[in-house]
């Protein structure tokens, strides 16, 4: 442990609810630390976990947030020059550090840490991962970027060797600019996909690449590397490799493969493949092949430290997903409301997709806030077009907070919206929640399914949804 790290007492955390760093924060409250933390928006599920907890949540930024002289100060990576909290931080030159920092030497270093990666399916496949080796009696700590229902949490400290982390290629803090994940310490990294993302802070795909062939090149040579070999950028750059790697997905050239996949309302089921060798029939309560593929890493790292295939079974029979991934948040008059964390055009495509072949007989409502710093943007404005065509009616939100980009690299919603009707899809613009909720509720019929999609909270739109169609 750094010296800097000894003795800490009191620890402060600015831009406390983002989902890592709401995680962290409960960690250190359960190794006894006194926490606190501030943010801007306060809204759940990652607020109502850390008032769970007992941590105090301060409203809003300022320097009177700092005024108790905490021990150390966590700036998360939302946090910029001009944030009042941050000035006073600098200008009182208290002690701070990265969120990835304080993980690194509080939590992963001396464990045998897996790192999951990619940029969809981080949050599941680490969620079935602790999973699987929780119930194998392993006793590992994880952190999460949501929060695993089977553990009614985004974190566990644990008492085994083995620490399963969420490995985020976003930047580190406002004074270091590289990725999280390259803090973490990885003996095995889980690399199912890549895709561009980030927009904010990568310039092209090339600089999203090179941030994943740098997580690649601190494997050590005693590690793994687990691949998603359906992905033709995952192949290019698993070839750097200076360890073992063991490849996945449902192509023919993959180790582990998953083949006869069958769809139903409740559960999923897949033959699994080891080369030539068939393991028998594995059932799933996730829809979508994309969950199939996070399934497959998890087996392959487990089978690997040698969990047997019928513990394996029996974790993933009774996996309960994670919140904020296809969440049912309410059922009323036969309309049923998910809330999924869908926020870029293939996760979108996949995640309508699986809706559609679950119920294959039910009218799909999509509705979707562009709100990440990417999806805000004009980069996916042609992927966008071709992301709901599993829906049978598209409500697209303005998007979030559009006024602080320059106008030519915004997102064109009302284009999107006539580029989705020229296809044949049947979509409408919708000015915020409430505009949305009004315009939606008159159509809704007994057995329609509405998939909101947005990585922020979006206006409290769910309790709105829900209390509207209570009062119908």
């Amino acid at each position: 442990m750094l010296p800097r790290f000894e003795h800490l007492k009191r620890i402060h955390l600015v831009g406390i609810c983002g989902t890592a760093m709401a995680s962290l924060a409960g960690m250190l409250h359960a190794r006894g630390f006194t926490v606190t933390g501030s943010d801007q928006s306060i809204y759940p599920p990652m607020s109502v976990f850390l008032e769970g907890l007992g941590i105090p949540l301060l409203r809003g930024f300022s320097a009177t947030n700092l005024d108790a002289e905490p021990d150390m100060v966590v700036i998360g990576n939302a946090i910029s020059r001009g944030n009042p909290e941050l000035e006073a931080v600098l200008n009182r030159r208290l002690n701070y550090t990265s969120m990835p920092e304080v993980l690194k030497e509080l939590f992963i270093r001396g464990k045998r840490p897996i790192v999951v990666a990619g940029t969809h399916g981080k949050t599941t496949t680490t969620s079935l991962l602790a999973w699987i080796l929780e119930v194998a009696g392993l006793q590992p700590g994880f952190l999460i970027g949501g929060i695993a229902e089977n553990f009614g949490s985004s974190f566990k400290l644990g008492q085994g060797e083995i620490f399963v982390i969420e490995g985020d290629e976003y930047d580190t803090a406002f004074f270091d600019k590289g990725p999280k994940f390259l803090h973490y310490l990885p003996e095995t990294v889980i690399f199912n996909n890549c895709e561009f993302d980030h927009a904010d802070i990568y310039p092209d795909f090339e600089s999203v690449k090179t941030s994943f062939r740098r997580l690649i090149n601190i494997i050590p040579s005693n590690g793994k590397l687990i691949a998603g070999w359906d992905d033709r950028v995952v192949r290019e750059l698993s070839q750097k490799a200076f360890c073992p790697i063991r490849s996945f997905g449902l192509c023919e050239e993959a180790q582990w493969r998953a083949e006869q996949i069958e769809t139903f309302e409740t559960v999923t089921h897949f033959t699994l493949w080891n080369d030539r060798t068939s393991l028998g029939v594995i059932q799933i309560p996730l829809a979508g092949n994309f969950n199939v593929k996070n399934v497959l890493a998890a087996i392959v790292y487990a089978q690997d430290i040698g969990i047997d295939m019928e513990t394996i079974r029996s974790a993933l029979r009774n996996f309960k997903n994670v919140k904020r991934r296809l969440e049912v948040r309410g059922m009323v008059n036969n309309i049923t409301l998910f809330d999924d964390f869908a926020h870029h055009p293939t996760a979108i495509q996949e995640t309508l997709t699986a809706v559609s072949a679950r119920f294959p007989k039910r009218r799909i409502w999509a509705i979707f806030e562009p709100r990440s710093a990417t999806s805000r943007r004009n980069i996916f404005q042609e992927a966008f077009s071709v992301s709901f065509d599993a829906a049978d009616r598209v409500v697209i939100a303005s998007a979030y907070a559009s006024e602080k980009l320059e106008p030519s690299t915004r997102l064109d919603v009302g284009r999107l919206v006539a580029d989705l009707n020229k296809r044949g899809v049947h979509a409408t613009e919708g000015a915020c929640a409430d505009e949305i909720i009004r315009h939606v509720t008159p159509q809704l019929e007994s057995g329609d399914l509405i998939v909101v999609m947005s990585n922020g909270g979006f206006d409290g739109i769910h309790e709105k949804f829900l209390n509207t169609l209570q009062s119908m």
